[in-house]
């Protein structure tokens, strides 16, 4: 795993130590319920999410420069562990950001990190994202880094209130010709 610079942002592994910090966003009731996830309860619930699911090789800690502190998570969920059907050679992406830091374009820059990694670097040949409909903001995320709606909504049962509410299906596929980072 790898750290990695955009203009604004370091994306870095996540580790046992962001705990703390993970929590103090992630308990947040506004954070958890938009991207399906119910708000952390302590931060030992922070440290199992770190070791179960942040840290590997697919989730990098969102980090702004000149500071050290996680605010928000990006990656991606490998075919057989997505929330949408994808295909061979395609995967889904997933984000979310600390309420402190919404609309400051964070998402999409690091989106678009994610993107030209996922298309220039690993080959995938398309990537999948969805978003509750009743959280747009993260559906204009995806727009603007050249995520089209399939037409496909759907409810996402394992998503927590994910049995209730409807989910918007976006993709983009590689068109991009294998340019390496």
């Amino acid at each position: 795993m790898f750290s990695t610079e955009t203009d604004n942002l370091l994306l870095r592994p996540w580790e046992e130590s962001d705990a703390e910090a993970l929590y103090k966003y992630a308990s947040d009731p506004e954070v958890g319920p938009r991207a399906g996830w119910a708000p952390h309860q302590n931060v030992e619930e922070s440290l199992e999410v770190l070791r179960t699911l942040f840290i590997g090789e697919t989730m990098w800690a969102i980090v702004l420069k000149g500071t050290s502190e996680p605010i928000g998570c990006i990656g991606y969920l490998p075919q057989g562990v997505s929330n949408v059907p994808t295909g061979n050679n395609e995967v889904e992406i997933g984000y979310w950001i600390a309420r402190p830091f919404w609309n400051r374009g964070i998402c999409t820059e690091a989106l678009q990190w994610l993107v030209d990694y996922c298309f220039m670097k690993l080959q995938f040949n398309a990537l999948w994202g969805d978003f509750f409909v009743d959280n747009p903001a993260s559906g204009r995320v995806m727009e603007k880094c050249g995520f089209q709606c399939t037409g496909q909504e759907t409810t996402c049962p394992n998503l927590y209130g994910g049995a209730d509410r409807k989910v918007r299906v976006m993709k983009i596929e590689n068109d991009r010709g294998g340019r390496l980072l």
